[in-house]
C-alpha cells in the first residue's frame, strides 16, 4: 500500500512543495510533456516520463513513496507523448522528429516503429481480442496504425485537422483536433470513426480522457480547453442532461472581480472509483466526482504551471509534473525554476463522498 507521506518529502531542490508529497529524483531538464505509469501486467509501479530535453525517463516507485531511476532513452527532438505495451516490457515514445520510437526497457534498445509528415502529438496501444497495434495522431492531420513487425501503416485516417490530444478505451478511441473538433473511433473487428462532433467548449481542445460506467465500460469523456473549462460528454447519453461543462483552474479576480483563466492541461479518471482529477496552468490540481457534480479537493498552488499528470493503475498513486508549459510565451520563462514531478497517495482523497 501507497503510504501516507513521511516527513522526508521535503527537499533540499528549489522546487516548492506546499502539497506534502513525494518528490520524484533526478526530474527531467526541461519542460514535462507527458507522463504514464505502467500497467497491471507488472508487479512493480514504475513512472515514465516524456520531456522537451529530448528524453524519456523510467522511475521505478516503491510502496514506501521512494523513486529509483531506472534507466532514459533519448529521441532527437523533444517528446510530445509516451505509452506503454499492454505486457509492460516496452514504451513507445512519440516526438517532434515526426517518428514513434518503441524502447524495449530488457535490452535498452530503441527502433523507430512510427512515422508521420509532421510531429507526432499522441500514442496509444491497442489490445484488442483480434489484433493489437499502435495509434499515432499527427500534426499532418492523419491517424495512423501500425503492426509494429510491418514499416507501414495498416491503416491510415483522415483527421479534420491537427491531432492535439487523444485517448484509447477499448473498444472505444477518442480525438480531440484543432479547430475544436472531436472524432470518436469504435475499435471493435477494426478501427472505424463513428462519430464526429465539435467541443461543446468555445476554445482550443487541450487534454481528453475516457472514463467508464459503472459496469467499467467506457461511456464518455472529459474534455479540457485552454479556458479553464471541462466538458464531461456521454458517447449515448440516457439523458442529455447527463452532458455538461464546468469551469477549474480560474483565480479569483483582483480589482473588479475580473478573473485570471488558465489552460486545463491534463484529466484522469480513476480506475475505482471513476473521479477525475485536473490540472491547469496556474499551478494546481484538484479532484472532482462528476456524477455529484462537486469538487471533492483542491491543492495549494505551485510556484509553476502543472504541464501534465497520470494515475497509476490500481488508482492509489496520483503523478503531476510541476513545469513551465509556455503559456505565457518565451518571455515568462524562467530557466531557474527546476522541473519536478511529485507524487501524492491519492485513493482517499478521490472517493465520492458518502451520500453522493
Amino acid at each position: 500500500m501507497f503510504g501516507q507521506p513521511a516527513l522526508s518529502t521535503t527537499t533540499t531542490t528549489s522546487t516548492p512543495n506546499p502539497n506534502k508529497d513525494f518528490e520524484v529524483v533526478s526530474p527531467p531538464e526541461d519542460s514535462i510533456s507527458c507522463m504514464a505509469f505502467s500497467p497491471s501486467t507488472l508487479p512493480q509501479y514504475f513512472l515514465i516520463a516524456g520531456s522537451w530535453d529530448n528524453n524519456v525517463r523510467c522511475w521505478e516507485v516503491e510502496p514506501n513513496g521512494k523513486t529509483i531511476p531506472k534507466s532514459m532513452q533519448g529521441m532527437s527532438e523533444p517528446v510530445l507523448d509516451v505509452a506503454w505495451i499492454d505486457d509492460g516490457t516496452k514504451v513507445f515514445m512519440a516526438g517532434c522528429d515526426k517518428t514513434v520510437k518503441c524502447w524495449d526497457l530488457a535490452s535498452n534498445q530503441s527502433m523507430q516503429v512510427a512515422q508521420h509528415d509532421a510531429p507526432v502529438k499522441t500514442c496509444h496501444w491497442i489490445k484488442a481480442p483480434n489484433y493489437t497495434c499502435l495509434m499515432t495522431g499527427s500534426w499532418d492531420k492523419t491517424l495512423k496504425f501500425w503492426d509494429l513487425r510491418t514499416p507501414q501503416p495498416i491503416m491510415t485516417i483522415n483527421l479534420p485537422e491537427r491531432c492535439y490530444c487523444a485517448d484509447v478505451d477499448y473498444p472505444l478511441a477518442v480525438v480531440g483536433t484543432a479547430g475544436r473538433g472531436i472524432v470518436l473511433y469504435q475499435l471493435e473487428g477494426k478501427p472505424q470513426e463513428f462519430k464526429k462532433t465539435e467541443s461543446p467548449l468555445k476554445y482550443q481542445n487541450r487534454c481528453i480522457a475516457i472514463f467508464r460506467d459503472k459496469k467499467k465500460q467506457p461511456a464518455g469523456y472529459g474534455l479540457g480547453s485552454v479556458e479553464g473549462r471541462v466538458a464531461i460528454q456521454y458517447v449515448n447519453p440516457a439523458n442529455p442532461k447527463d452532458n455538461f461543462t464546468f469551469k477549474c483552474h480560474r483565480s479569483n479576480g483582483g480589482a473588479g472581480g475580473v478573473q485570471d483563466i488558465y489552460a486545463v492541461n491534463g484529466i484522469v479518471f480513476h480506475p475505482v472509483h471513476g473521479t477525475l482529477a485536473t490540472v491547469g496552468s496556474e499551478g494546481t490540481f484538484s479532484f472532482w466526482d462528476k456524477d455529484a457534480r462537486t469538487k471533492l479537493k483542491p491543492s495549494e498552488a505551485m510556484d509553476m504551471s502543472i504541464s501534465t499528470c497520470a494515475l497509476n493503475h490500481n488508482g492509489q498513486i496520483f503523478a503531476y509534473a510541476v513545469s513551465y508549459d509556455w503559456s505565457k510565451g518565451h518571455e515568462h520563462n524562467n530557466p531557474n525554476k527546476g522541473n519536478a514531478i511529485f507524487l501524492r497517495p491519492c485513493f482517499e482523497d478521490m472517493k465520492p463522498r458518502s451520500g453522493s
